[in-house]
């Protein structure tokens, strides 16, 4: 055997350079496996922990919405006949401020509308528009008020030529302390809003009757025959 023969299978035989490099290599990737499959579990950990987390605060503030609509509807039927009938001041169409002192001495009709120029507004403002003359004979004064801001209750008025003062009631103020605010339902879902309601208030200004959830067909005549039959 020659000596570059020799040499070369000294070389495989003992394990030279090339066997070195390749075992090294070899523990390597069998260390990194673990690491990966380690690091998966904790991941899929992380998000189910974040999710029931969200679930929870979810929950929470559904919750906290319940006390607010119970609140409104304490409000709602608080006020009842025979009681004083409640201060207050608010902006009118066509400019100044209504105040319940304004009317001393005489009755009063107050009724609350959902929403201006909407069907069922509209046809019970004209309704109390078409009457006015007769609560007027009958000593009685009509005010409308609904949460509409002034310059739409001017647009009302224009519009279907009405012929009683509009009150604007944007902060609920008045709407509260007559009880026509509260919750409402429409199509499966539940919101506050205004409370179809009237209020006939007697000239020694306590509350003489109140009519909830009104009809409007018909109202303002029912409304009209109460003003006359009370002293």
């Amino acid at each position: 055997m020659s000596k570059k023969s020799r040499k070369k299978s000294s070389k495989t035989a003992s394990g030279g350079p090339t066997a070195r490099k390749k075992a090294p290599k070899t523990r390597a990737s069998a260390q990194a496996k673990p690491a990966k499959s380690q690091r998966a579990p904790a991941s899929k950990s992380g998000k189910t922990t974040a999710k029931a987390a969200s679930h929870k605060a979810t929950s929470k503030r559904l919750t906290s919405s319940k006390p607010a609509a119970a609140s409104a509807t304490t409000a709602k039927v608080a006020l009842t006949e025979g009681h004083n009938a409640p201060a207050f001041r608010l902006p009118r169409d066509g400019g100044g401020v209504a105040t319940l002192s304004d009317y001393a001495g005489r009755k009063l009709v107050l009724f609350f509308y959902p929403r201006a120029d909407t069907p069922g507004c509209t046809r019970e403002a004209i309704d109390f528009t078409r009457l006015a003359d007769a609560f007027a004979e009958a000593g009685a004064a009509v005010l409308g008020i609904s949460a509409d801001p002034v310059k739409a209750q001017e647009k009302f008025r224009d519009k279907h030529k009405l012929g009683v003062p509009l009150i604007s009631d944007e902060q609920h103020e008045m709407l509260e302390a007559y009880g026509a605010w509260g919750e409402k339902s429409m199509y499966g879902k539940t919101f506050l809003g205004i409370l179809r309601t009237t209020v006939l208030i007697g000239a020694n200004g306590k509350i003489a009757r109140i009519w909830r959830n009104v009809r409007v067909e018909g109202h303002a005549d029912d409304v009209l025959a109460a003003a006359r039959s009370l002293l």
